[in-house]
């Protein structure tokens, strides 16, 4: 039985307002999970750009695979995302940071799912496949080979790639200024402890 009108679950200590400033489990396990994916395969793609040919194309598996990986867990996000409300911004946010960070988030799905989906259409379009580690391997989209196509495409998923981690830093830094600056819980609406309450 709860109390009504305090705020707050009888023997549990929880506080309502705090449950629903907090993002879902499923959010948090998909968002952290998602994030240290994109970070390591940014390191993966550094290392074999620097690497020799051979060992670049260990280091690309891995990047592919990892890739699909990424798509796979934005796709089951997204779903869950569209199945469970999300917390309202803090009220300490300006019109404009609301605006910002529903921009910012938005440009993060279609980059989560478009740039796997561009690299797999860039393998495709040489005439390649994805091997998930061994376990199976992904066969290119049917689309043809088209070399210089396939070129150009992987560029732009580079180029996309290097906007998402500008993106990802302006990201962080927002979370540490409001939750250290402005002391409105940001960052501890995405994490199981610490007040979530605006």
């Amino acid at each position: 039985m709860s109390d009504i009108g305090t705020g707050t679950r009888a023997n549990t200590g929880v506080s309502t307002g705090s449950a629903q400033n907090r993002y879902s489990t499923g959010a948090m396990v998909f968002h952290w999970i998602i994030a240290i994916a994109v970070i390591a395969n940014w390191r993966i793609a550094a290392v074999a750009e620097h690497a020799s040919e051979t060992d670049a194309a260990y280091w690309m598996g891995h990047h592919k695979a990892l890739g699909i990986s990424i798509l796979a867990l934005s796709i089951f996000r997204l779903l869950w995302r569209l199945a469970h409300p999300v917390p309202a911004k803090p009220n300490s946010y300006a019109t404009w940071e609301k605006m910002l960070a529903r921009t910012v988030h938005f440009i993060f799905y279609v980059l989560l799912i478009g740039l796997p989906i561009g690299g797999w259409l860039g393998v495709s379009m040489f005439g390649g496949n994805v091997d998930m580690w061994g376990l199976f391997t992904l066969p290119g989209l049917p689309v043809g080979e088209a070399r210089g196509t396939g070129k150009a495409i992987i560029g732009l998923h580079k180029t996309g790639g290097e906007i998402f981690i500008y993106l990802i830093a302006l990201h962080i830094i927002g979370a540490l200024k409001h939750t250290f600056w402005n002391k409105d819980g940001t960052l501890f609406r995405m994490l199981p402890f610490g007040n979530p309450n605006r």
